[in-house]
């Protein structure tokens, strides 16, 4: 069974972004690698980001049932094993509230039965470099979030062997 490798990060949502991330920062002794005004991702290690945050939309529009924590995310060790986990949890009647490539990443999230959300992610890049590039770069300031993507689609062109430089790729499998 495809299982996670490491925790990646987690994302927390939040009524003051700045105040946040200058907090963490130096709690963590953090860089900031991406700061697009509504959302922030922070490093301080060798993945591209450990703690994101995203600002609410209505300051102190708090809702008890979602919490701060938006999601953890969890990096699998290779896009098959990705594939094989939507596969299996497919066949278990858990599909995924959102498909997104990143960019740097190609990302499934769940949501469970409490509301807390997880993230199976995949990375795009073959290094933490190439992928700081791509954060720090002009197609991920025009669009942080990513380009959603259709799971089924993705699985169909991954078993019939399509390259997997091209499936990592934003695009590869539109939502029809």
């Amino acid at each position: 069974m495809a299982k996670p490798i490491k925790m990646a990060h987690a994302v927390f949502r939040t009524d003051d972004i700045r105040r946040v991330q200058d907090w963490w920062c130096t709690v963590l002794e953090a860089k900031v690698v991406h700061d697009g005004g509504f959302i922030s991702f922070i490093s301080f290690d060798d993945e591209h980001h450990r703690l994101a945050f995203v600002q609410r939309p209505n300051p102190g529009d708090f809702d008890a049932r979602k919490g701060n924590l938006d999601h953890i995310a969890y990096s699998m060790d290779s896009f098959g094993d990705l594939m094989d986990l939507y596969e299996r949890l497919k066949d278990e009647d858990i599909l995924p509230v959102r498909s997104i490539n990143h960019g740097p990443t190609t990302s499934l999230y769940y949501a469970g039965p409490d509301g807390n959300g997880v993230e199976f992610q995949i990375e795009n890049y073959a290094t933490m470099q190439e992928c700081v590039e791509f954060i720090q770069g002009p197609t991920f300031a025009e669009n942080p979030i990513g380009v959603l993507f259709d799971p089924d689609r993705l699985l169909q062109r991954f078993r019939r062997g399509d390259p997997l430089a091209e499936l990592m790729k934003q695009g590869s499998a539109p939502v029809s």
